[in-house]
Parts: C-alpha cells; structure tokens; sequence
C-alpha cells in the first residue's frame, strides 16, 4: 500500500506540472457528435514483435487510440455492438462509439460521442464524482444498456438510443462498498441473470463480494441478489467481467506498484455450478506485464465471429493523463474454454 501511495502521489504530481491544477480536478466534458480519432498500431511485446501468444490467448491486435479532444479517454468499459462497431463507456457517463480498428481502411476514423443522461444523489450534495460510470452491459437483442455508478452505488438501465434512463436503483448489499470501488464489473449472462463483482468490497480471505441478479439489477421487481465470491490474483483486483459461453466467465484483474507501474491479469471463471456462499473457482489465462503491453485495463468485451468465432477485446483507462494509454487489444479465444 505504501508503495502504490508513493506511486500515485509521484503520478499526480507530475500531472499538475503538465496540465495545471485547474484542468486536474475534473475530466473534460465530451459534447455529442463526431470526433476524429487516431489509431495507432502496437506490438504486443516489445521485446518480441513477432509474439502472438500471451498465456492461452491468441494475439491479433493492439491498438493506441488518441483522440483529438482531450476529452477522449477514460474507457472504463467496453461492448462490441452486433454490427462490429465498438463501443465504450468513459467514468463521465460519455459513451464513444467507433469502427474496429483497420475495418474502414487506414488513417483516423470518426466516432460519434453521446452523453448519457444521469441520475443524481438523492440525500446530500450532488458531486461530480457521482457520474462515476465504472462498468456496462449490452443486451444485443433489444439494444437495452446497463450501467453500474460508483459514489452512488447504482445501476442504470438505458434505451437503445441511450438517451433515456429507463430505471436506476440501488441495493442495500452494497451499502458497505467503498464508494470509489465498488461497481467496477458488471455482465449480463446469456440466460438474463447479471453478475456484479465489487472492486475493493473484501470478504473472505481477500475475496471480493460477487452479486448475483436473478434479472435485470435496475428494475423494482428484481429480487434481492445471492451474494459470493471471488478471489483475484494475489495483489490484484477484479476491474471488469464478461461470460463467454459454457458456463465460463472471464475476469479482468488490475495491480498499481510504483516497481512495475500497472499490469493486469485475466483469470477465467467457472459459474456453472453458482450458490450462495459459494467462492467461484478460477484460474489464471493471461498476464500483461512489461515487456508486454501493460496500462490500466479496465473493460472487456466478448465479440463472436460469423463462424462460431470468440474474440476477446481488453481496453484501458488512461484517466485523462499524459503518461497513460488509452489501448485496445484483440485476442482470440481457444476452444478448449
């Protein structure tokens, strides 16, 4: 702990210098409608170029996307639309919707940005921070859109278009979350369940408390979740989750030291067999850690092709800071899973 507190004060400070204290306390405004974004090709390994395989993914691509308004960035969550497009969701409630990378030729691609409208604290103050979406779901079938806030504690469910909040709420087993990390995975199962993973809320053993919702987590009628949970990797914690198919989940696992910077690892998850009490099983996949591509990592995303295909996207936070990344990494996903 008293390293990563050195390595975020050093970061911050560093930051100040760069852009000013005034343009630190908050992320930029995004306003709706296009912006240009540049994409630039990575290698997965610097030391290696010509790696293509990170413990038992398939490497097939990785990205840098720098957008020309500084207000692009922040991705804290990610879905692959049923036309290919991506999608993501930034923690200022700014969603940016965009082409896969080198599917519409080389050079900037456009994306189209849209502000989703928020719920407010309903006792005390109203803070910026409230708008602190973390995490997102997608039903492809009716286009439905599902968000989870931290500072508030609460998930959202949006039309289609995301220009209405259709229903929020709040649960009474988060009451005891940390605000500023709580609701960080959030992933809509294909049977209509939804699984949340709390960030820092610790149980047993360093576990993490796991939420699962018998339907959708913001309407009325939904009844109280069946709580588990989940034990990340030694040092790490849990940032995003996506099912896969087969009773599989994947997890995405985040780490800050002030030795390695932030590194990741995503762990797959056996939800078959779920029941109260229960700590979910899970086993390490993938490791990013220096020389490979290493950032914030955030968001996952599960994408399947026209052949049965199952395609992994990773995306990073770069919290709106100079020294960070914001990055996209494809992967495909072997069969055995």
């Amino acid at each position: 702990m008293r390293a990563l507190i050195v390595f975020l004060v050093l970061v911050l400070t560093a930051a100040a210098g760069r852009y000013g204290l005034e343009e630190l306390k908050k992320p930029p405004r995004a306003e709706n409608g296009p912006i240009e974004i540049r994409i630039r090709p990575l290698v997965l390994d610097s030391s290696n170029p010509e790696r293509t395989q990170l413990g038992e993914l398939h490497f097939l691509g990785a990205w840098q996307l720098i957008g020309q308004e500084r207000s692009f960035g922040g991705l804290s969550s990610l879905n692959i639309l049923p036309d290919g497009r991506v999608r993501a969701l930034n923690d200022t409630a700014t969603m940016f919707t965009f082409p896969q990378p080198g599917s519409a030729g080389a050079g900037p691609e456009t994306g189209i940005v849209k502000r989703m409208p928020t719920m407010r604290r309903r006792n005390g103050p109203w803070k910026p921070a409230s708008t602190d979406s973390e995490s997102m779901a997608l039903d492809p079938d009716s286009g439905l859109v599902w968000a989870g806030f931290e500072m508030t504690q609460m998930v959202c469910r949006y039309s289609p278009d995301l220009a209405k909040a259709q229903a929020c709420r709040t649960w009474p087993e988060m009451k005891h979350w940390t605000e500023t990390s709580s609701i960080e995975s959030l992933a809509r199962l294909a049977d209509g369940r939804f699984i949340i993973i709390a960030e820092g809320a610790h149980g047993y053993r360093e576990g993490r408390d796991v939420l699962l919702f018998a339907g959708d987590p913001a309407a009325d009628d939904t009844k109280s979740p069946m709580l588990m949970q989940y034990l990340p990797p030694v040092g790490y914690d849990p940032t995003d989750a996506v099912e896969i198919g087969d009773g599989k989940l994947l997890v995405l696992n985040r780490r800050a030291t002030i030795y390695q910077g932030f590194t990741g690892v995503i762990t797959l998850v056996d939800i078959s067999h779920m029941k109260p009490g229960a700590t979910l099983p899970s086993r390490e996949i993938a490791r990013f850690v220096p020389p490979v591509l290493s950032d914030n990592f955030e968001g996952l995303a599960l994408e399947r092709g026209p052949d049965g295909e199952r395609f992994l996207w990773v995306v990073s936070d770069d919290n709106h800071l100079f020294f960070q990344r914001t990055l996209l990494l494809k992967f495909a996903l072997p069969d055995h899973f």
